[in-house]
């Protein structure tokens, strides 16, 4: 979809809230509006533990129900006077399970005057992969969502489902429950009920991707622990070598050591080993080529699956980018003028290196008005860290590092090195390439559409030459300089040079 039809599109400001009813807490999350990226404007938990003894009493926590009714009255209050206007109460595991699970599904029902509905294993597990899927429309591999009473493993085929799952009652608080805390006990529980999946090998050396609190909790430990320059927990990216190794030694703490880690949930904390051994048994039994952390799961695929096919279909990204050129840029068109006017520079790149191209031009523009001595530090923290869907750790940096080149040719920053960390060599080049490109674009168009079409980019033997219409004054000065023969080496010439035609 071009930059225009994406404009479009515009923003579907429709309200969306959502309330997931888990076995250890209720959360009411609101989103902005039906756009491709969901953005959460209202963001609750309520810890309420309904599933606490579910798997010895085989009822709902008594006193859970009890705060559970509070709490959503209060989330459907907040969301009827927000106002939205699509509001889905979803009940998972524990109320699944539950003997009592209909007669609470009524009470919620009577109490707060709107309908709840109880997911399948099948069901959640779908919309956990919807949510990977409305984040990484290629995802390929499997899905593993961990919640409180359940564990689900989908499959997914290049963004597609590819029919096996597996839903296990093997949540964080019910395998706790289970085993008593013990760590063999806890590993003979799993063992057992991976022993009945016989599908997985289907999705062996393709990544697995990890969706739930308690994983990306251990996410949050593993990027602290390894000195990770990015602490952006999705999409972080470990091989399966390096996370079943990180995984067997969390594993393996005693609950005096974990309580002893900082910067991490105190809630969570106690959970870590058990979380860890569950998804150290997954890797084990799917045999991915790496792990994949993702902070989108159900609630995001059931708001995915309110989008209209014209949003779904769109690439999250660059949906973001061009949000993102509208609202702050000067001339959002320039983006998609920029990237076909700059491709002589890139004749070899793959589809995704051409897609975070595309992204680096609809963001050149974007921080014009921020102060000119930090302009390209704000624009590269931004990009950076900005919640982008869609985008691996890599990327990020690449895409940070061609905005922040498109403003300042070096850097000492911390901050900029450390993420050069995250590139090879070649990818750090490729990333000035594009920066520089933007540069003398803008510099030559004034960022005004229509004039870069009438200028070319090409090659005259070592020369890397710009073409400009002799008899249009808007390129009188000339633009050839020192600043611009740095763009020409990287990009594998000797000089630059503008010529009139």
């Amino acid at each position: 979809m071009t930059t225009q039809q994406l404009l479009r599109t515009g923003s579907r400001q429709r309200h969306v809230a959502i309330v997931d009813i888990g076995s250890n807490s209720i959360r009411l999350v609101v989103y902005d509006g039906l756009t491709r990226t969901p953005v959460a404007i209202f963001n609750e938990k309520a810890v309420c533990a309904l599933g606490q003894g579910l798997g010895a009493s085989g009822l709902l926590n008594a006193e859970g129900r009890r705060q559970a009714l509070v709490s959503l009255g209060r989330f459907v209050r907040l969301a009827r006077a927000m106002p939205v206007s699509v509001l889905d109460i979803l009940a998972t595991a524990a109320v699944r399970d539950a003997t009592d699970g209909e007669n609470f599904v009524r009470e919620v029902e009577d109490h707060c005057q709107t309908k709840v509905t109880v997911l399948s294993g099948e069901e959640e597990a779908r919309l956990a992969a919807m949510g990977v899927l409305c984040s990484t429309p290629e995802a390929d591999g499997v899905v593993a969502d961990l919640g409180g009473g359940s564990l689900e493993l989908v499959a997914l085929d290049r963004g597609h489902f590819a029919g096996p799952y597996s839903t296990m009652p093997l949540g964080i608080l019910r395998l706790s429950e289970a085993s008593g805390g013990e760590r063999e006990a806890a590993a003979q529980i799993i063992d057992t009920h991976m022993a009945g999946i016989d599908w997985t090998s289907c999705a062996a050396d393709r990544p697995l991707y990890a969706v739930g609190g308690a994983w990306r909790a251990l996410a949050r430990l593993f990027i602290a622990q390894t000195g990770h320059p990015l602490h952006v927990l999705d999409n972080y990216t470990l091989d399966r070598a390096e996370a079943l190794r990180l995984l067997d030694l969390v594993s393996r703490q005693s609950r005096k050591s974990v309580d002893k880690i900082p910067g991490l949930s105190k809630k969570r904390l106690p959970h870590l080993p058990m979380a860890a051994l569950l998804l150290e048994k997954v890797l084990r039994k799917v045999q991915p080529s790496r792990l994949v952390f993702s902070v989108y799961g159900m609630r995001e695929g059931q708001f995915y699956k309110h989008l209209p096919p014209d949003l779904q279909w769109q690439d999250p990204l660059i949906a973001s980018c061009v949000e993102m050129a509208r609202t702050a840029g000067r001339f959002t068109e320039h983006g998609e003028e920029m990237l076909e006017w700059m491709a002589p520079l890139f004749s070899m790149e793959t589809a995704h290196q051409g897609r975070l191209r595309y992204a680096a031009c609809l963001l050149g523009d974007v921080f014009w008005n921020e102060h000119p001595d930090y302009r390209a530090e704000q624009a590269f923290l931004r990009v950076f860290r900005l919640p982008f869907m869609g985008m691996g750790h890599q990327d990020r940096a690449a895409l940070a590092l061609a905005v922040h080149a498109r403003y300042e040719s070096d850097s000492e920053s911390p901050q900029v090195q450390n993420a050069r960390t995250l590139l090879n060599e070649e990818d750090q080049r490729r990333a000035r390439v594009i920066g520089m490109a933007l540069r003398l674009g803008h510099t030559v168009s004034g960022g005004v559409p229509g004039l870069l079409r009438t200028t070319r980019l090409t090659a005259d033997g070592h020369t890397l030459v710009l073409e400009v219409p002799a008899a249009d004054r808007a390129f009188d000065p000339d633009l050839s300089s020192s600043r611009y023969d740095r763009l020409a080496k990287a990009a594998g010439y000797e000089r630059f040079e503008m010529r009139r035609v």
